[in-house]
């Protein structure tokens, strides 16, 4: 196993991190344009190859992953992006025949197929057009040896939402009109060959600009799931780290989580019903799958978007925001007008991580600083259901008790679709969504390091370590009440 693995779940997760460490690394030494074609080399040097045929082929597809850690391609406008050249392993995708065939003699595949792409060889075996094929699997249903069987890509089976399609040479192709940057497919193929464009570089620049935080200070804003990650050091550790790379302090997102929180609540009882606005990537989809229930997205900004606007607003008007979390869709969402004024780029974990090995922070080595800035409620954001907990709880506190709180908490892509569709067709029994694209919430993030059992644990002990008990304690501190 190799040193890295212990950060991450994969293989592929890796390779990702050695590219992005390595531009980081030429990046702070200014040396990233002269040595940029040089970088493959320098990550597989020598002439064996380690993962493809060849080591030219590793090394074209290696100088495809820097060309997306320095943002990718410009003309394109999604977050997530195919590497054509590494998506070449996988077989073609759909229904096909499988050696369980016994060359019946019903033929019942043919007969259910309405465009005539089953035929017999003269063994009677079934074989099927794909030129004339559509995929509806009749074919697969009638099978009595379940002989047919869907060969789906994994990126196709991540993408819950049909997004991804084959195009003409094979490889994977992204409808930007459905998708919703969640990162699902990045982290599940089995290749590398789909990736989130890394604005790594930006971040770097930012920091050198600041000239040690006297031109302006940067700000970093961390997502509360970062207490499920960097699980070989401790939390004030990171927090030490992320100061020694530059940034003038560090700030909870969860801070603007019980700011959410109070803020929706209150909405929730004017309006009736809701769905929540913390989750980029729900938010795209009901706005590209259900656009007729649009009207009901809570107004207020996203966590992470509610506590940097306070911080340009009211602590700092020079700030410069960097946010860091396990989303790739918060890629997205701070190209959106209502957003893109407070925060100014933002990393995934991945990323933090090939920072601080950029510039060889070793993080357990390293004194504890103190993160608290929120309450348990705010933290709990992280996981699956603790929206929910966090606005049952700010009703508590506001005294909107008369209002009854009837929370569908939907656990990933799927469980929203399934919502959203009973609200549509008015049979659902609830009056606020809470909606995350993620299995199990944010720690499901596609920019995570690891995804374990233990992180929700995980949250929720950070959660109970906060000082302010509660939202309104929280809030109040920004208030100066």
């Amino acid at each position: 196993m190799e040193k890295n693995m212990i950060k991450f779940d994969t293989k592929v997760q890796v390779l990702k991190y050695k590219v992005l460490k390595e531009v980081a690394s030429q990046a702070w030494k200014d040396t990233l344009w002269e040595n940029l074609i040089d970088i493959p080399k320098m990550i597989v040097p020598g002439k064996e190859p380690t993962m493809r045929c060849c080591v030219y082929k590793e090394r074209a597809i290696l100088a495809e992953r820097v060309k997306v850690a320095m943002g990718g391609d410009k003309n394109n406008p999604n977050i997530i992006e195919v590497l054509e050249i590494a998506c070449d392993e996988c077989p073609a995708a759909g229904y096909e025949v499988t050696s369980s065939c016994r060359g019946c003699l019903a033929h019942r595949c043919e007969q259910a197929c309405k465009r005539g792409a089953i035929s017999f060889d003269h063994n009677h075996v079934a074989h099927i057009d794909k030129s004339k094929c559509v995929e509806c699997g009749m074919c697969s249903k009638v099978c009595p040896f379940t002989a047919i069987v869907n060969r789906k890509r994994p990126c196709q089976n991540a993408c819950k939402i049909k997004a991804i399609s084959i195009n003409e040479n094979n490889a994977a192709k992204i409808d930007n009109e459905k998708c919703i940057s969640c990162g699902a497919c990045v982290y599940q193929c089995p290749f590398g060959a789909i990736m989130d464009k890394s604005f790594i570089i930006n971040v770097i620049d930012l920091i050198k600009k600041s000239q040690d935080n006297t031109k302006y200070k940067v700000y970093a804003v961390v997502a509360p799931s970062i207490s499920s990650q960097f699980t070989y050091a401790k939390l004030g550790q990171v927090v030490t780290g992320l100061k020694k790379l530059g940034f003038f302090t560090v700030i909870e997102a969860a801070l603007g989580a019980d700011m959410v929180a109070q803020s929706e609540s209150k909405e929730l009882t004017e309006k009736g019903f809701l769905t929540s606005s913390c989750c980029p990537a729900f938010v795209a989809y009901v706005k590209s799958a259900f656009p007729e229930l649009i009207p009901h997205i809570s107004h207020n900004l996203s966590p992470m978007a509610a506590i940097a606007k306070y911080i340009k607003e009211t602590a700092d008007k020079n700030a410069k925001v960097v946010f860091i979390g396990p989303c790739t869709a918060k890629k997205a969402e701070i190209k959106l007008d209502t957003v893109k004024k407070y925060v100014d780029a933002v990393l995934t974990f991945e990323e933090l991580q090939a920072l601080f090995d950029s510039k060889e922070i070793d993080l357990p080595s390293l004194e504890e600083d103190v993160l608290d800035n929120a309450s348990y409620f705010g933290r709990i954001f992280a996981r699956s259901g603790g929206l929910s907990d966090a606005v049952s709880e700010a009703l508590k506190e506001q005294n909107l008790t008369d209002f009854e709180l009837k929370p569908c908490v939907c656990n990933g892509i799927e469980e929203c679709k399934m919502a959203l569709f009973k609200k549509s067709k008015n049979v659902l029994n609830a009056n606020f969504i809470e909606g995350m694209a993620c299995v199990d919430g944010c720690i499901g993030g596609a920019g995570c390091l690891t995804h374990g059992e233990k992180n929700k644990k995980q949250v929720d002990e950070y959660g109970k370590e906060a000082i302010e008990k509660s939202i309104s304690d929280a809030v109040s501190i920004l208030v100066g009440k």
